[in-house]
């Protein structure tokens, strides 16, 4: 998709005269940025960037969470889950309906409550848990009783 000369200046425009650029992606409301050296950019105002993210995930979250609710749907996310996460083969169904189910509400609170990080934490625990569960020495490692306090815990990152 090519710009229009109208909706598109060059990088040199954007270094030469910043207010007059801004302004006119302001207006447009996204303003592509064309780069003879790199990739094109788009100067786009945030809070129209953030209003469109926040609908396109509302709209998804919404979807979703409608279609789990009906057993025909039910199939359809498991089926696109399985699709989309190819690890998930390695969990029991059961645990395919948990992922799927804390994936649903993740969406939703980061759709409604602007809460981003959750649907990437419910996909790391659940990726985790598959890897694990994909390595039968290390899942059985897992299952195994353990005694006795094993120290401090010092956290990663």
């Amino acid at each position: 998709m090519s710009a229009e000369p109208s909706d598109a200046v060059t990088f040199s425009d954007l270094s030469r005269n910043p207010r007059a650029v801004a302004e006119r992606a302001r207006r447009l409301g996204r303003l592509r940025v064309t780069h003879r050296d790199a990739q094109d950019f788009y100067l786009t105002a945030a809070d129209r960037e953030e209003e469109e993210r926040n609908e396109n995930l509302l709209t998804a979250a919404r979807v979703f969470a409608a279609l789990a609710r009906s057993e025909s749907g039910e199939r359809a996310v498991s089926s696109a889950i399985a699709e989309v996460f190819p690890w998930v083969r390695h969990l029991t169904a059961a645990e395919r309906d948990g992922f799927a189910e804390e994936l649903i509400a993740a969406l939703s609170d980061a759709a409604e409550l602007a809460i981003d990080r959750t649907a990437h934490e419910v996909i790391a625990g659940w990726r985790a848990t598959a890897r694990i569960k994909a390595d039968e020495v290390l899942y059985q490692q897992a299952l195994t009783p353990t005694r006795g306090d094993f120290g401090p815990v010092q956290a990663i990152g």
